[in-house]
């Protein structure tokens, strides 16, 4: 088991790695994460939603990804609010209260049935765990870090993130804060995205060894042609400042704007297109962040309405109508198609406590939300290369 001082300190990757490592040695592995948080999801082949981190990871086994090596998804609605979804299908929404009182104890069965089910059948189960194993305040309801190590008697190595900083004091502090029981099952340190010379770290090695009295697995470099799917938006917030972004957008052969939505979903979408040479891509939060881009892309969102109506607080669908005017492309995908139509309809308050909502008017659709929802695997094949924004040598603007 993977488990980490922090979110964001790398745990998805070297769950990823080592599901690479078993099977080119030979084992028949899966990766499990009990627990996960986050708005960007995958769609299994039998039409169930899992973290996109552990489709990725499956894909590194050489497996088919399916709904239990992640069984429990709770995608964030609000902040205090939350839609849960088990076993690839959803559940309903819940705030914080009745999650940790009612639905919990009925999730906990469905992460000990998955993870039994998955070590029936593989030769290696390797587990992931989410934030940190150290947070006092969930600890006695957690179901997705020591809880689980303690339910499997997994050996747990512990990552943590150099790059920002404290990596000692959250290690240790990590290992103080845990029960001696959940100690014994850390075998190892992981010292994660490290720059310079490795010689410098060699006495707080030693001091951190002798300290704690366990070993260092490893340091791991800070990489940068790894791209694992993110399982929650820490990296949208140390996104290029909005000036920034603006200059190297200028410069860049396509600027691509994004409106960052306060629920937005499936944002790795975007990853290839910001590793594109010539290409920039900016998240905006307000019309003023906006300017000409070459493509403007609403992203998906888990709750359309009430972020068309945070959009529409910060006049961004005028400024977004207003560069389409003057000739910027712009592309809806899911929650952000259904924004671009005449109007959205939610009466039975499947995402909202609003029922309706007007849309841009950029297609002449209308969206109604139903119920149950139905996620099926799709491919589409590009008919055309018309229509896409080019920003060429001694234009000033995208032909479309």
């Amino acid at each position: 088991m993977v488990q980490g001082t922090a979110s964001h300190v790398g745990k998805s990757v070297l769950v990823s790695a080592l599901c690479r490592i078993f099977r080119q040695d030979g084992f028949r592995a899966a990766p499990f994460k009990a627990q996960n948080m986050s708005n960007n999801s995958y769609v299994t082949p039998d039409g169930g939603e899992i973290g996109r981190a552990q489709a990725v990871q499956a894909q590194a086994a050489g497996v088919e990804a399916r709904v239990e090596m992640n069984p429990v998804l709770l995608k964030p609605e609000a902040d205090h609010l939350s839609q849960v979804v088990l076993m690839g299908r959803r559940l309903g929404s819940a705030g914080a209260g009745e999650y940790f009182s009612r639905i919990k104890p009925r999730l906990w069965r469905a992460v000990r049935q998955s993870l039994d089910l998955l070590r029936e059948e593989f030769d290696v189960v390797v587990i992931e765990g989410a934030g940190s194993p150290a947070e006092i305040n969930l600890k006695a309801t957690e179901i997705v870090n020591m809880a689980v190590a303690r339910y499997a008697d997994a050996p747990v190595l512990l990552c943590g993130d150099i790059d920002r900083g404290g990596v000692f004091a959250s290690l240790v502090g990590t290992m103080e804060l845990i029960e001696p029981a959940e100690r014994d099952l850390v075998k190892a340190f992981v010292i994660n995205k490290f720059r310079g010379d490795p010689s410098l770290l060699s006495g707080g090695l030693t001091w951190l060894e002798q300290r704690t009295g366990v070993p260092i697995a490893g340091v791991v470099p800070y990489y940068r042609d790894i791209h694992i799917p993110e399982e929650d938006s820490v990296p949208l917030a140390y996104a290029t400042p909005a000036s920034h972004a603006a200059s190297v957008a200028s410069q860049a052969l396509l600027d691509v704007a994004v409106v960052y939505l306060p629920h937005i979903s499936n944002f790795d979408d975007f990853d290839p297109l910001a590793r594109e040479n010539g290409v920039s891509v900016r998240y905006v939060a307000s019309s003023a962040q906006l300017g000409r881009p070459d493509l403007i892309i609403l992203p998906g969102t888990k709750t359309t309405i009430p972020d068309l109506s945070w959009m529409q607080q910060h006049g961004i669908p005028a400024a977004i109508l207003e560069a389409h005017d003057n000739g910027s492309a712009v592309i809806g995908i899911c929650g952000g198609y259904q924004m671009l139509g005449a109007r959205i309809s939610d009466p039975d308050n499947v995402e909202s406590s609003q029922p309706e909502s007007a849309g841009l008017g950029l297609l002449p659709s209308t969206t109604v939300f139903a119920g149950s929802k139905e996620t099926h695997r799709v491919r589409g094949r590009v008919l055309s290369a018309g229509g896409s924004p080019r920003r060429g040598p001694g234009t000033s603007g995208p032909r479309i």
